[in-house]
């Protein structure tokens, strides 16, 4: 597939996040008034901004999906990084570009190659040095990266099924786009809200300048408006007495002595820093035991997972949704927090949490890896908690849940693409196989008649074959490089047509329950490969309906139903991308399918019923048509409730309907033929076969082993009435052999034969008039391809 940028990523969710975390904080500043000290204040102001700051980076900075490699179905892929708000880009081992969204050339202004960014040397070095970890580790990570006059941080992870790519997220810098938001609503109606509960507040730059303030801060500074007091020096504007109280210089020290809570939401020296200013009538600073309840109540009440760490290193709490994260037994909690990660983090995890508990400030993030699932690593954010009572520590554990099962479909998706281009590439060469023995297996009958010690013999061994031929469309199916013959039909009447053959296969035990929604959109599909996708998946069904009541009494039932987008965005469903669908459910009350195996059902091969009495291509062969077919195809087994199949195919938007033909038996045609035929195959026993079938019809046969000797060839011999080749040949291939031959004689009619797909070969073959014939193939199909190719001249 094309490298296409994937679709923009929507920017509301980032700007509503934001907007959240930054009110959240002024909120915080807005429930001061209701407690008595001051000190207790500061310290419920403190946490309170400590957790909406977790709450930033839990919402901002969440890693995109990984992104599969270019060969792979990037429908799936564009669906996970269009979740995301950053700027997302694929390179592999070679350093080459694979992929990049529409907010990777926003923010770039282009396509350029990571880490080759427009940033400055130190920024290419970081960046250089954070994509070396990625390979060596699997993750690494650049911060402060200046791009104009934008701050980014980047994340680079490893992915791919052979761990061959890079993918590379750009976030513009928290601190940055928080300061913002803060900012506005400072100046606006929160600043003032703010000011009518005795809390002062103001922005401040790294250089000290105010950026933002509310009103009655400026009141009180400068008796003015706000608007004069951004740009100002803030330490000129307070003054210290002798015993350090703080005051405003415009009220002296006369004025009201004031609490200075200083909230740093940024690493390093350079951040901005959110300060609020209290009126302290007394300057006694102590903290009680209801303002460190009203700290654990809080706690209990955030959203993401929330911990408070004594200065010995012991839990104090931990909330429900840390508890999740951590998959942390409530009646049996751990004592300290390094009993949470795996032996080998837990060093790293205690030096940590002490560090902090003495003193250090700001925050720090480590990926750490949990004892109960050590394959996943997540993110621990560690900060310092003062004013908080016995409380030392701040944890914060975000839950990854979706995230790492959104990583698993994606590396699912890459492991079924993979597999399926080597089951195509086995199919294709087996195929040529196969024609050589159909053809020699009818060549061998012409010469026997029934009743012939040898004719059931060949009959068997043609038979075999035909299984075997089976058995490669299946493959090809799952790799979806069969030839498919798209039509504009309704589901309902491709169930109608196979619903007699179903009530065969179900028997007199199993009853087949069908119900068709109304209001069903069209859609385009090859109705006998849609009717494969049903029997398929009925089969499935009766087998595990009798496997769970060997006497029978249970009921497959197939459902048909119109799914508007606005149901699809209501199912939540990250890989699903909004349309309108038919969907065609297939469910049973059989045993259902164990959740340990669920995610390995449409691998080829895997099959969980007895030996010798399944191929495992079913489900392959249904998950290769659907996705074929553009559509999606999802399986559940709830507990107790057998198995359900959901397919979703999109609705397709015009073009008349048509009904599934039933099929009439072929009837014998004439197939002996007069004229020249040029064969150019590169498969020795395929192209003898051939040769010898065109021969025994009437044709007059001039063999090519390649498309260079049929040039040759054509020197000597003329022009032929009929050219037939193979596709994919050493030296030249065939569509660039009968381009060079159309230049001298246009109007040749030609058949490429070959063992992949009709669909994917004429992508690639720019060639008017060509017809096309798949491998395997009998000698009857041969002399009618050339009957009909020659008939049209």
């Amino acid at each position: 597939m094309a490298t296409a940028p994937i679709p923009t990523p929507l920017t509301p969710t980032r700007t509503a996040a934001l907007v959240a975390v930054a009110a959240g904080l002024l909120a915080a500043l807005l429930a001061l008034w209701a407690i008595d000290s001051a000190a207790i204040a500061a310290g419920f102001l403190a946490a309170a901004l400590i957790i909406a700051g977790a709450a930033a980076a839990y919402r901002l900075l969440a890693p995109a999906a990984p992104a599969a490699p270019s060969d792979t179905d990037w429908t799936l892929a564009r669906s996970l990084v269009a979740a995301s708000d950053d700027a997302v880009a694929v390179t592999d081992r070679a350093g080459r570009l694979v992929c990049a969204n529409d907010a990777f050339q926003s923010l770039f202004r282009g396509f350029p190659t990571p880490p080759g960014l427009p940033l400055d040397d130190a920024g290419v070095a970081a960046l250089g040095a954070a994509g070396r970890a990625a390979w060596r580790d699997g993750e690494g990570r650049a911060d402060r990266l200046q791009l104009d006059d934008q701050r980014l941080s980047a994340s680079v992870s490893r992915a791919g099924a052979d761990a061959d790519l890079l993918v590379w997220r750009f976030a513009t810098a928290v601190e940055q786009d928080l300061a913002g938001t803060l900012a506005t609503l400072l100046a606006g109606p929160t600043g003032a809200q703010l000011g009518r509960n005795g809390v002062m507040a103001a922005l401040i730059e790294a250089d000290g300048r105010v950026r933002a303030a509310n009103p009655v801060l400026a009141q009180r500074a400068l008796g003015r408006s706000d608007a004069e007091l951004v740009g100002r020096d803030f330490a000129h504007l307070l003054i210290t007495d002798s015993r350090g109280l703080v005051r405003f210089e415009r009220e002296g020290l006369e004025g009201t002595p004031l609490r200075v809570v200083q909230i740093p939401f940024a690493d390093g020296d350079d951040g901005p820093v959110l300060v609020a200013l209290l009126d302290d009538e007394d300057g006694t600073p102590a903290i009680g035991a209801s303002a460190s309840a009203h700290v654990r109540s809080l706690v209990s009440l955030m959203p993401f997972g929330m911990a408070l760490v004594d200065r010995d290193g012991r839990f104090l709490q931990m909330n429900d949704a840390f508890l999740r994260a951590a998959q942390v037994d409530a009646s049996a909690p751990p004592l300290y927090p390094g009993d949470l990660v795996v032996r080998e983090d837990k060093g790293a995890v205690a030096d940590a949490v002490r560090r902090f508990a003495g003193g250090a400030t700001h925050s720090a993030d480590m990926a750490v890896r949990l004892k109960h699932h050590p394959d996943e690593p997540v993110a621990l954010t560690i900060a310092g908690a003062r004013g908080l009572g016995d409380a030392a520590v701040l944890l914060s554990l975000k839950d990854n849940s979706e995230e790492t099962r959104l990583k698993r479909e994606v590396a699912q998706a890459t492991k079924m693409q993979a597999v399926g281009q080597l089951a195509g590439g086995v199919a294709h060469d087996f195929n040529n196989i196969l024609t050589a023995i159909i053809g020699h297996c009818d060549l061998m009958l012409m010469r026997h008649s029934p009743g012939d010690s040898d004719y059931d013999d060949i009959q068997q061994i043609r038979a075999n074959s035909n299984r075997a031929a089976a058995l490669t469309r299946q493959l090809l199916a799952f790799s979806r490089q069969q030839t498919l013959r798209p039509q504009v039909l309704q589901l309902p009447d491709v169930v109608s047509e196979v619903s007699n053959l179903l009530k065969r296969l179900m028997g007199e035990t199993v009853r087949l329950d069908v119900h068709h929604g109304r209001n069903l959109g069209a859609v385009r599909a090859d109705p006998g490969q849609l009717e494969q996708v049903v029997v398929n998946l009925a089969v499935n069904a009766r087998d595990s309906i009798l496997a769970a009541n060997p006497r029978g009494g249970g009921t497959l039932t197939i459902r048909s139903e119109a799914v508007s987008t606005a149901e699809v965005r209501a199912l939540g469903n990250d890989v699903l991308p909004p349309a309108d669908y038919t969907a065609l459910i297939v469910s049973d009350t059989g045993g259902g399918i164990a959740p340990e195996i669920i995610g390995k059902i449409f691998e080829p091969f895997f099959s969980t019923k007895d030996k010798f009495k399944g191929t495992g291509l079913g489900l392959s062969v249904v998950y290769g048509i659907v996705k074929q077919s553009g559509g999606w195809i999802f399986a559940e087994s709830p507990p107790g409730e057998g198995a359900r199949f959901t397919i979703y195919l999109p609705v397709h938007a015009a073009g008349p309907v048509a009904r599934v033909p039933t099929r009439a038996p072929a009837k014998p045609v004439e197939t002996w033929g007069t004229g020249t035929v040029l064969l150019v195959e590169d498969e020795d026993m395929v192209r003898a076969v051939a040769e010898r079938a065109l021969t025994r019809q009437g044709y007059s046969v001039l063999t090519a082993e390649h498309g260079e000797a049929a040039l040759e060839l054509l020197e000597t011999s003329g022009r032929p009435d009929l050219l037939i080749s193979d596709v994919v040949m050493p030296t030249m291939d065939g569509p660039t052999m009968v381009a060079k031959v159309r230049e001298r004689y246009p109007d040749l009619p030609v058949i490429f034969m070959s063992g992949y797909a009709e669909e994917q070969l004429r992508r690639s073959i720019d060639l008017d008039q060509v017809a096309f014939l798949p491998k395997p193939f009998s000698v009857q199909q041969l002399a009618e391809a050339a009957r009909d190719a020659l008939a049209r001249v």
